[in-house]
């Protein structure tokens, strides 16, 4: 993980005043770093059983795809409101600089999938326990929640359910 951390650029008051946004197309772009991602993140599920992954827009896109296509599942969009074609569900939170919404297409998950569901970081879990609340709506068999980067000082893992199984690759 060293050598993802080393890719990983910080950009300050991004995308408001305060806040330290950690920036990873810097690590996206680098071949290496990328093939790290997805290859240390779908270690975590390999014997899992893992039908589909659940990205959230847009960065969540990025590895949740590569996640996907290594398992062996199917890739789930999670995005902003009226992105998606077909007949939604949807779920408003508030987010460490606002609220937002997001949602995902109505029959993307079964109740015989085991899902993961993907982001890029951590912060204050809004976005997360969102997309959580509305996968879990939808009665899969299991549910696992996983970032590249976790920011431990935003307790960002609060909002989201103890009995879920939560990694990150990184904690800063």
């Amino acid at each position: 993980m060293e050598y993802i951390k080393s890719k990983i650029r910080d950009v300050m008051d991004f995308p408001t005043q305060g806040i330290v946004f950690k920036d990873l197309t810097t690590a996206f772009k680098d071949p290496r770093a990328l093939h790290i991602l997805g290859w240390d993140l779908s270690q975590l599920y390999r014997d899992k059983g893992v039908t589909k992954v659940v990205g959230i827009e847009s960065r969540g896109f990025i590895c949740g795809s590569i996640l996907a296509f290594e398992l062996g599942a199917g890739f789930v969009p999670a995005r902003k409101p009226g992105k998606l074609p077909a007949e939604t569900i949807k779920a408003t939170y508030a987010k460490e600089y606002g609220k937002d919404t997001i949602e995902i297409h109505k029959d993307a998950i079964m109740e015989d999938d085991i899902v993961v569901l993907h982001d890029d970081v951590l912060a204050t879990g809004g976005t997360m326990a969102a997309a959580y609340e509305l996968v879990k709506s939808m009665n899969p068999k299991k549910i696992y929640i996983n970032f590249i980067i976790e920011l431990g000082a935003l307790n960002g893992r609060k909002a989201l359910p103890e009995d879920v199984q939560v990694d990150s690759l990184i904690v800063y």
